[in-house]
């Protein structure tokens, strides 16, 4: 059995997923082996919202170099979740703004 928190890892802070916040629309990265039902369960867990849709990413590993050594950077799971109208927003992103 899978935990809510193990589900959620952290938010995605970004110029792009703040400008979601007024539409409701949140962005989290996510275990990569989660589902869309398991994050929408995971989310109404941790911050007592009504979620309508999940969206998810897999955001694939690109190329880095640090002088001469280079490498790949790891490949992670980003869901965008959207909330009902009638929900309330989630409190952790409102002081970001």
């Amino acid at each position: 059995m899978k935990f809510a928190q193990d589900i959620i890892l952290k938010p995605v802070i970004t110029e792009k997923s703040m400008d979601g916040i007024s539409s409701k629309r949140y962005t989290f990265k996510v275990a990569i082996d989660a589902t869309k039902p398991e994050i929408a369960a995971a989310v109404e867990e941790l911050f007592n919202v009504e979620v309508a849709s999940v969206n998810t990413i897999i955001m694939k590993k690109k190329p880095k170099r640090m002088g001469y050594h280079y490498g790949y950077t790891s490949e992670w799971k980003k869901a965008i979740v959207t909330l009902k109208e009638s929900s309330k927003e989630i409190e952790f992103f409102n002081g970001l703004n």
